[in-house]
């Protein structure tokens, strides 16, 4: 079958998004020709802004009733003839359906009636497989086996500039010494993904004094508070940058960076994705699953199992899985990466 028209469906969160750009190469390389359209959820879409393989962006509609049936039928005019669904979700299957699209593929690890939405079901696949590896399966319906790739993000002239006037503008080299910039990202989505701000706090303090670096505190504006919290406690000063960038931005001023260290989330993909080293903090999620996919990194995991926690408290108290990494665990895996950078840079 002649596929020129594809649609691939992706209606999850930023680091969703961001690990499933392999995909999108793939599907390129393999079908150079075609119209390549991603859905996504809004708020998602920068993510995918400059991405060259990429033709058209359309953000999900999920309005009134009204909006969404106007949403449905203009998606069906565009007449597509390929629907990669790899959300894992029944409202993305129902979508693909009303596409009109022959070619349906979607996975249905959970084996619900969606399944019977789709012409083809990805194969099963281990669980213990990264979600780059479990994305990429899905194009095997269609004959392809692509190499893996790593994930992708690109960020325009205009969001370099802005984020090295950015720098001068926090006069985070205000000593004129030109020092490292360690980037900390003390938040998250969910509140069982944080790490205590009192250790980012002493973490800050200890990276200051043993590098001499300069200390940012990333995230967006729903996480400047804990970044204030960070702040507050620490004794080296450092630079909350939390809000006043957006996502294409701070990926830009990442690639000023020695250093990301945060907790499972869209940042740490993003950072992974610009080829920052990564100290990446898990405990309710999986790292085999969901760890960063950039070039150098490093997880702290203690390997929990999780499940019974993933409501809005935790039963584990000052046992639970975050709390269980400790300063000394971080910085030591921070030390790693930093001596590193320090090596490649004195060559």
């Amino acid at each position: 079958m002649k596929v020129t028209n594809i649609l691939v469906i992706k209606l999850r969160h930023i680091g969703d998004v961001l690990l499933a750009t392999p995909v999108f190469t793939s599907l390129r390389e393999a079908y150079p020709d075609a119209k390549l359209s991603i859905l996504i959820n809004r708020g998602t879409e920068e993510i995918l802004a400059h991405h060259p393989d990429i033709d058209e962006l359309i953000i999900a509609e999920k309005g009134a009733i009204g909006a969404q049936l106007r949403f449905l039928v203009m998606l069906r005019r565009k007449g597509f003839d390929c629907v990669v669904d790899l959300t894992d979700g029944d409202r993305s299957a129902w979508i693909s359906v009303v596409t009109g699209s022959p070619l349906r593929i979607g996975f249905n690890a959970e084996h619900r009636w969606r399944g019977l939405l789709y012409s083809h079901v990805a194969t099963p696949l281990p669980e213990d497989l990264h979600r780059v590896e479990y994305d990429v399966a899905a194009l095997r319906p269609l004959g392809l086996m692509p190499r893996l790739t790593q994930p992708t993000l690109y960020v325009s002239s205009d969001d370099g500039v802005v984020a090295e006037q950015t720098l001068r503008d926090l006069d985070v080299d205000r000593d004129g010494s030109s020092r490292m910039l360690v980037v900390i990202q003390p938040g998250a989505r969910y509140p069982l993904k944080v790490w205590p701000s009192e250790r980012f706090a002493e973490l800050a303090d200890r990276l200051a004094t043993a590098f001499n670096c300069r200390i940012l505190l990333g995230g967006d504006g729903k996480e400047r508070d804990v970044a204030e919290s960070v702040r507050r406690q620490a004794a080296c000063e450092p630079t909350i940058i939390a809000g006043r960038l957006s996502l294409l931005q701070f990926a830009a001023l990442l690639k000023h960076c020695a250093l990301f260290v945060g907790n499972d989330g869209g940042a740490m993909h993003i950072a992974a994705a610009v080829d920052v080293p990564v100290v990446a903090l898990f405990g309710p999620t999986y790292p085999h699953r969901w760890g960063p996919r950039g070039r150098v990194s490093e997880v702290l995991y203690k390997g929990l199992d999780c499940r019974a926690c993933y409501h809005p408290t935790c039963i584990r108290g000052e046992e639970n899985c975050m709390r269980m990494i400790s300063v000394d665990e971080v910085f030591e895996a921070c030390n790693r990466l930093l001596q590193g950078v320090r090596k490649k840079t004195s060559c």
